[in-house]
Order: C-alpha cells, then structure tokens, then sequence
C-alpha cells in the first residue's frame, strides 16, 4: 500500500449505494486462485472493501478483507499476494462484470 494509493481511496471516497463503483486496486495471487477488486479503503482499520473472485464462480462476493491478511498470506513457492502496479482505475463493470449482478 503506498501513500498514492492510500490518497486516492481517500478522494474517492465512499462508493456505498454506486450501482458502478470504482476499482481502485487490484491485488492477485500470482501462484493460484484469487483477485481482490478494492472499491474502498479505510486507514484506520487498514480494512478495504470490494468485490472477491476466488474461482470466478458462485462464491465470489463483495466484502471486507484486510491488508494484513493480504500482507501476510503465503502461498505456492512462498509468494504472496501481489497488487497489480499495471492495473488502472475502472468500472467494476469493466472487470468483473458479475459484479454488479451480485450487487443488485
């Protein structure tokens, strides 16, 4: 997390009731399955909000899930969850289309 990006949640601000809110950042596991879309963050609790796709299936959801538990998971080979410097901000429509079926 850098302190660009802890600014940019900020001046996004709440995306609560956004039928398209907007993705931030995206962290992924690099060695499996997993891909956090971050619509929210809030620093005081190092908690971000958004939508989960762990299989791109039933079970993806939106959520809260913490930078430490992104910090400090370890997968294959030892990695850990990575946030993907190349991603820009877009619609969540954009990424995860199902996104906004499961948010209606």
């Amino acid at each position: 997390m850098t302190k660009q990006l802890e600014k940019r949640f900020a001046q996004v601000g709440s995306q609560e009731g956004k039928k398209d809110p907007l993705v931030i950042a995206k962290f992924f596991n690099p060695a499996g399955a997993g891909t956090w879309y971050a619509t929210q963050y809030d620093p005081e609790g190092k908690a971000f909000f958004g939508y989960v796709s762990i299989f791109g299936d039933w079970n993806d959801e939106w959520g809260y899930f913490s930078l430490s538990e992104l910090e400090t998971f370890r997968g294959a080979f030892g990695l850990g969850i990575e946030r993907d410097r190349y991603f820009t901000e877009k619609p969540i429509s954009q990424v995860a289309p199902a996104a906004i079926s499961s948010r209606l």
